[in-house]
């Protein structure tokens, strides 16, 4: 019977491209640390501190990881199998000097038959991971850390001679397809097998089976299953267990008569969940579920963290779960590649909507058409069961560093009908950026699309998301749409009352959602929405809103110990969970006489206390807001003067911050800690002359004014990470930008652009005579 060892421990590892011929041992050092080998239990990432302390210079090359491993005892004929859940982005495997095979693919599982390389005794297991860059293997150019290692873990697989297929695309070994109908649902069951025998397919606990015999190493049935239980979302996700069972015919069974045969030997087992659901996309009304409206409105997710990297434990797993489902969630957009299966395994228990997608993102490259159908091949192949996946994303932003080329559509036609060939039972779909023309021949390639949209935090307005959609929408009725990336980054440090674009205050990332949130509930033919991001993540290449190599769209610190405001605003929208949460609890010292206290609630009353007297109660929907006069000499009962105990109160829920009466504002609070240049003082400038309130397009048309907002352009990209350097050049881009002011694009760039470059490019300009 089958085997599953863990060799997560006893690794060693090195920054070295070079294989190892001998145990690091047994060249005469008395330690691992003499010679560099360092030892390590996976699963490892050496991208962990540098890959999220920004600069863009984590190390991205070429490692080695080595073991002892012990030859196994294995029947006659059996096989020993390494599986590696994950290891980025490429890797190849040695065994006692043998190079065995090279995988291309850093998120899928695969698989290496070890046993013709096996000697008695000890063997030497070597693996070279790298994560360079180069011009075939996905991902390459993206607004997230690339992490190298072997960051999930790694089993040795015993066999007997006769087993269910292990090694093509990192296969689970089985495949379950069900159909319902009414109450009932047929269940395609099909395996591919090493041998011959036969094959018993089970339900487990519903008394169904069905036994066939494996032709030409293949088996399938189908099995009926009467007043189904469906799976039905957050609200019941039901799962059933399939199980199959390869037995082989030996010779005594064969030569007894069919009345005395004794039942063949048990070889092989393996098992699958699965739920049994219908859903559809509707252009007009949305999602579908089981036949009723499921509008999906969730999050997305990247799975690093702080200090790990992407070396997730099952804990970490399971904690962002149950955060996502604190939420109140029903969706979750796994971006930008094939995450551990143990996540959509939680999906599927807790009832969760998904996108799944391949990282084919932001560049397109010639060389990569391969590794692109490679990658989507294990990612159907080994998620296929999982019932919480809806669809299969081509590609994600993947014109952002350059216009659609024919090469560009062919590799994605290619892909399309991959998945439909591979699985008939899902559309396919793709998250489009913002700048990409809505009637590019491009977004007709998959079944269903989204757009990436980030009106009112890059560029623009955020009325502009309202109007993309609803042209969108009156122009393309016949296309179902979704939303599938919109967020504004927030420093939980950076506090303020008059919150703007470009801020990078908790507030300002708050009245973004609130707009946004508005927006979607106003369209319900978006087929679903989700918001970029649920975690902060690492992304080295950014230095912005005072922080280091981390993307802050975040609704949760990337650490996870903090939920922003904004979170609390989806979960008034999307939780059934009673609850009140003030906003503003990181914003203690006010400077202002009256101040905005908020609250987010999903009751549908609030009552405000102040010091322990009432001082004010509203009816509304998850959005509350009093006003409190601050003075330095208030204060009540033993509190020190100046400080105020706010509690709100709803039904059983309570909260309780307290803020504080200052005379000077807290310099911790600001992101901009220069002095703030009043470049927008009409005053100073010669209307005769460009300046900073003309629009881009205005001073672009001249030579003067584009080589000197060229230059700028160019040193605001440098610090907003790879993705926002890859739109350098981009038409369509450049088209929205040149109707917008300069003034307004400045107060968008953030720290990007400092006041003192401000007043000296406004200066440049004004010797531009109109």
């Amino acid at each position: 019977m089958r085997q599953i060892i863990n060799l997560s421990k006893d690794w060693l590892f090195k920054k070295t491209a070079e294989f190892p011929a001998v145990f690091p041992e047994e060249r005469g050092q008395s330690s691992a640390s003499e010679t560099e080998w360092e030892p390590v239990t996976l699963p490892h990432t050496w991208n962990a501190k540098d890959g999220q302390d920004g600069g863009n210079d984590y190390y991205r090359g070429t490692c080695m990881y080595t073991r002892k491993l012990e030859k196994p005892e294995m029947e006659p004929g059996g096989r020993a199998v390494l599986e590696f859940k994950g290891a980025a982005m490429s890797a190849e495997v040695m065994v006692n000097g043998e190079k065995l095979a090279r995988h291309e693919g850093g998120y899928s599982t695969f698989r290496v038959d070890i046993t013709d390389a096996l000697k008695d005794g000890d063997n030497l297991i070597c693996v070279s991971v790298d994560n360079s860059a180069n011009d075939r293997v996905y991902p390459q150019k993206a607004d997230f850390t690339f992490y190298g290692g072997i960051y999930r873990e790694v089993n040795l697989i015993l066999v007997p001679e006769t087993h269910f297929e292990l090694i093509k695309d990192g296969t689970p070994g089985i495949k379950v397809t069900p159909k319902v109908t009414g109450n009932n649902a047929v269940i395609e069951a099909e395996v591919r097998v090493q041998g011959d025998g036969v094959v018993t397919f089970t339900i487990e606990g519903t008394g169904v089976k069905a036994e066939t015999e494996a032709r030409d190493g293949y088996a399938a049935a189908e099995l009926e299953l009467e007043d189904v239980c469906l799976w039905n979302g957050k609200e019941d996700p039901y799962l059933y267990t399939m199980k199959a069972e390869l037995r082989k015919e030996t010779e005594a069974v064969k030569e007894c008569s069919a009345d005395h045969a004794p039942e063949a030997e048990a070889a092989d087992t393996v098992s699958t969940r699965f739920g049994c659901r219908t859903f559809s996309f509707d252009r007009e009304k949305g999602f579908f579920l089981n036949g009723k409206p499921y509008p999906l409105r969730g999050v997305s997710r990247h799975q690093d963290r702080a200090g790990a990297g992407n070396a997730l434990t099952y804990e970490m797993h399971r904690e962002d779960m149950e955060i996502i489902r604190e939420i109140g969630a029903n969706t979750i957009r796994l971006a930008h590649y094939q995450h551990a299966q143990e996540f959509y395994d939680l999906a599927d228990e807790y009832g969760m909507i998904v996108w799944a997608e391949i990282p084919y993102i932001t560049q397109h490259m010639e060389n990569g058409w391969e590794n692109t159908l490679s990658q989507m091949r294990e990612l159907i192949t080994q998620c296929y069961n999982h019932p919480s996946i809806v669809c299969w994303g081509l590609s994600n932003e993947i014109t952002a560093s350059g216009s659609v080329t024919e090469d560009m559509m062919e590799n994605h036609r290619l892909l399309n009908d991959l998945c439909h060939r591979m699985d008939p039972t899902r559309p396919t779909t793709m998250a489009h950026v913002f700048m990409l023309e809505t009637d590019s021949p491009i977004t007709e390639i998959p079944d269903i699309a989204s757009y990436n949209l980030y009106f009112g935090w890059y560029l623009g307005e955020l009325e502009q998301n309202d109007k993309f959609f609803d042209e969108y929408h009156e122009k393309f009725p016949e296309r179902v749409i979704g939303f599938s990336e919109y967020g504004a980054d927030a420093n939980p440090q950076f506090q303020t009352a008059s919150p703007e674009q470009g801020d990078y205050t908790e507030a300002y990332q708050a009245l973004y959602h609130e707009h946004l949130l508005k927006c979607i509930d106003e369209r319900p033919y978006l087929w679903a929405t989700h918001v970029w991001n649920m975690f902060d993540f690492a992304a080295d290449g950014r230095d912005e809103g005072g922080a280091h190599g981390v993307n802050q769209k975040g609704l949760v610190t990337i650490d996870r110990k903090v939920k922003k405001d904004a979170f609390y605003l989806y979960k008034a929208a999307w939780s059934d969970e009673p609850f009140v949460h003030i906003c503003g609890r990181r914003y203690r010292d006010r400077t202002e006489d009256t101040t905005e206290i908020k609250v987010y609630s999903n009751q549908p009353e609030v009552t405000l206390l102040v010091d322990g007297r009432v001082a004010g109660t509203q009816t509304g929907s998850r959005i509350f807001r009093f006003t409190v006069p601050l003075t330095e000499s208030s204060g009540a009962g033993t509190h020190d003067a100046g400080r105020y105990i706010i509690e709100a109160r709803a039904g059983e829920c309570t909260d309780t911050i307290e803020i504080r009466k200052v005379q000077e504002p807290n310099p911790d609070y600001l992101f901009q800690k220069q002095e703030i240049v009043n470049w927008f003082d009409k005053e100073e400038i010669d209307p005769t002359c460009y300046s900073i309130q003309d629009t881009m397009g205005e001073v672009m048309a001249t030579p003067q004014g584009a080589a000197i907002l060229g230059r700028m352009i160019r040193q605001a990209a440098a610090s907003r990470g790879d993705v926002a350097k890859s739109t350098e050049g981009n038409k369509n881009l450049e088209k929205m930008m040149a109707g917008m002011k300069i003034q307004s694009l400045l107060k968008q760039a953030g720290d990007a652009i400092k006041p003192e470059q401000i007043r000296q490019l406004n200066a440049a300009l004004q010797q531009i005579k109109k």
